[in-house]
């Protein structure tokens, strides 16, 4: 895994530097410094368990056969589009959360936008994460028959999770509304995860998880207690729906030791 790892930094590596010299853009300086360490900052970091997994998947269809140079860069070159995909939807993420200014850290470090002199800077810089995705489509895979099937995929993933995102956001984080008691259900959880927010680009049962139980230094991520106290308060109404009380009771004794005096 180590060796795959490294392998497929290598391929972003190359990828960012067709992106910094794309002809298309006439990037000053300045410019092509805050692209570099925009794209350094925010996709090349965490487990990229996603990206990994476009490359295990593809050697599962060749049945075991080695994959050849061509096919092991083009399925890196994907799973970074994947990589892409996820660093533009934690950008926007973490502006459109709402979260206090000392709250979050994404991947062990603090957000994009909460960076010195990047502010809502970082809402644009997610529209040139988004556009980077159908650039390294068309310069790696315009000539192959499934190009368009691409195009679609990622549209349709970039469709369901922004419909996601927006239930998530006017169910639960307006500032001073966060009364799950009436605003969440099992039903809306279910709805968001299963059908929209996460379900075409994260495995989200570990995701949700970690969120609310991982140690900040292990999963790159730090929250404070009242964004805590949200996951926690979904994870009490998905047990209440239980219909089993003696699982409930269970479940509630558990969560009440791991919480460690929330309620």
């Amino acid at each position: 895994m180590g060796d795959l790892r490294s392998r497929f930094l290598d391929v972003y590596s190359v990828l960012k530097s067709e992106l910094l010299h794309d002809p298309a853009f006439d990037f000053t300086v300045d410019s092509r410094q805050w692209v570099e360490r925009m794209l350094d900052h925010n996709v090349p970091r965490g487990k990229l368990n996603r990206g990994l997994c476009v490359i295990d998947s593809y050697k599962l269809l060749k049945e075991g056969k080695e994959l050849t140079d061509d096919e092991f860069f083009l399925a890196c070159a994907l799973g970074w589009c994947i990589e892409w995909l996820q660093a533009y939807f934690r950008v926007l993420d973490d502006i459109t959360d709402n979260i206090p200014e000392d709250a979050v850290k994404r991947r062990g470090q603090p957000c994009w936008f909460k960076q010195p002199k990047v502010g809502l800077i970082a809402a644009n810089d997610g529209t040139i994460l988004h556009n980077h995705i159908t650039r390294i489509l068309k310069k790696h895979f315009r000539e192959k028959p499934y190009y368009v099937d691409l195009l679609d995929l990622f549209n349709e993933m970039e469709f369901q999770t922004a419909s996601g995102k927006m239930t998530d956001l006017i169910t639960s984080t307006h500032v001073g509304e966060r009364d799950l008691s009436t605003k969440f259900s099992l039903p809306l959880h279910l709805r968001i995860v299963q059908y929209y927010k996460t379900t075409y680009h994260s495995p989200y049962l570990s995701d949700e998880y970690t969120d609310c139980f991982g140690a900040p230094e292990v999963v790159g991520k730090g929250v404070v207690a009242e964004y805590e106290s949200e996951n926690y308060g979904k994870l009490v109404k998905s047990i209440e729906a239980h219909p089993s009380k003696a699982v409930q009771a269970v479940l509630k004794s558990f969560l009440t030791k791991v919480c460690n005096g929330h309620e």
